[in-house]
């Protein structure tokens, strides 16, 4: 059963220096936070995505989602592609890709549960698939094919995937 909320920090997470942020000081459920760099997703020399008016979705031991306005994305280069998956919090996602029947990219909220209206139709992308910056600095892929978060140099874990986190 999981127990952290971002109340407490556990003894095992990393202390973050100034100007980072902890993952275990997320709160649970997770919050919808304004993000105020420029984010840009692309894949090799094609840009899919450019915003200043993207959210991050900030959740215990995982690092940040960022989701950005559909008016910011380039629908021309994805393709909603078969599946969906559901999340406690978010509600049912379904997913796009780049070209039918390849591996997908991103994923949306078309109908999110009553606390996340605010990212109808947002998309989230990748990291580990696509190339997403914010602010300029390439992001890291959280680990676990499944996770999505965004990792940079100011967020500070150990995360949710990460080797030895099965358990949690």
């Amino acid at each position: 059963m999981w127990k952290f909320s971002g109340q407490k920090r556990p003894d095992f997470a990393i202390e973050p220096a100034p100007g980072q942020e902890s993952v275990w000081d997320y709160p649970r459920p997770p919050a919808i936070v304004d993000c105020d760099r420029l984010v840009v997703v692309a894949a090799g020399p094609t840009a899919i995505a450019r915003s200043n008016r993207a959210v991050r979705i900030l959740e215990t031991a995982s690092p940040p989602t960022i989701y950005l306005p559909p008016e910011d994305v380039d629908f021309a280069c994805l393709t909603e592609v078969p599946g969906s998956s559901f999340c406690e919090w978010k509600g049912m996602a379904n997913y796009y890709a780049l070209a039918a029947g390849a591996r997908a990219i991103a994923w949306q909220y078309r109908a999110p549960l009553r606390a996340f209206a605010a990212i109808t139709d947002y998309l989230c992308f990748y990291p580990g698939r696509v190339d997403c910056t914010l602010d300029g600095e390439r992001v890291e892929p959280q680990a676990g094919d499944f996770y999505g978060g965004w990792v940079t140099a100011d967020i500070v874990g150990p995360f949710k995937g990460d080797l030895g986190t099965g358990n949690w």
